[in-house]
């Protein structure tokens, strides 16, 4: 692979207010898997998104990489996880800059092939002072050879866990995709999602997994959490009934999306 070097320390920043518009939305999108509070948690992944015209758009209707984003050789991307520190909670009008600075390019050879790893790091802030600041980590991986999938297995079960459940349809996919300004095709074309990137259906985006989980630990603990770090385990086909689960112990809040008729779980956090 040649060397990303040069991209490690590139940043930029953009801004932008916190409409109306954009919290009515999104309730409407999320309803029933929110908890009470004036501002929506996880609504910071709707602000000033990556925008290009459709000719700097990849395959996959990403932003081509180069632009933002290290070119890659690799095809597919996954947002694989990351972690949130929540300083203070956003107001409505709220004008909001994101600082965004690529912290880590590496290649690693995987048990499924050649694996691509970029680590971003954005700060949320109004008015110089952070409200949030994030780790995401996107996976890039070579398209899926026949038979290299396999089935996960259950996830052992959680006595007495608080759980919402929720079945993720194309519409709330798409709604989705449209209040974060997310062209990716595995959510709302089925035949690009099943026949170039090899998923049994259209995919449910990890973010919201992790918004779900976010607003499940915000609505136990009254607040926001201190720190809340996700992971990706399984991708989760729409249409599946999933659970949206936590148990508390001392530590914190552990935390997971569930599929309810096989029981793999395909999301898990940690809130503190």
């Amino acid at each position: 692979m040649n060397d990303y070097a040069d991209w490690i320390g590139r940043s930029y920043s953009r801004s932008e207010p916190i409409s109306e518009r954009l919290v009515r939305e999104y309730r409407a999108t999320l309803a029933g898997t929110l908890a009470e509070a004036e501002m929506p948690v996880g609504l910071h992944w709707c602000l000033v998104p990556d925008t290009v015209t459709p000719d700097q758009l990849g395959r996959d209707c990403h932003p081509k990489t180069g632009l933002f984003l290290p070119a890659s050789p690799l095809p597919r991307r996954m947002w694989a996880g990351g972690e949130i520190e929540f300083h203070a909670p956003f107001a409505p009008g709220d004008l909001v800059t994101r600082e965004t600075t690529i912290d880590d390019v590496t290649f690693k050879e995987g048990r499924s092939g050649k694996l691509g790893f970029v680590t971003q790091r954005h700060v949320y802030s109004v008015g110089g002072v952070a409200r949030l600041t994030e780790r995401q980590d996107i996976v890039y991986r070579e398209d899926p050879k026949p038979g290299q999938t396999k089935t996960p297995e259950a996830a052992e079960e959680w006595p007495n866990a608080t759980a919402w459940q929720i079945t993720p349809n194309s519409t709330l996919l798409f709604r989705f995709s449209s209040l974060t300004f997310n062209g990716h095709r595995i959510h709302y074309d089925h035949p690009y999602a099943t026949g170039v990137e090899g998923y049994e259906g259209l995919v449910v985006h990890g973010p919201m997994q992790a918004v779900w989980m976010m607003n499940l630990a915000t609505h136990i603990l009254g607040h926001l959490p201190a720190r809340f770090s996700y992971r990706g385990l399984t991708p989760l086909i729409c249409n599946l009934p999933v659970a949206i689960e936590a148990r508390q112990h001392e530590g914190g809040i552990d935390l997971r999306v569930r599929r309810m008729g096989d029981g793999v779980a395909t999301m898990a956090a940690r809130a503190e």
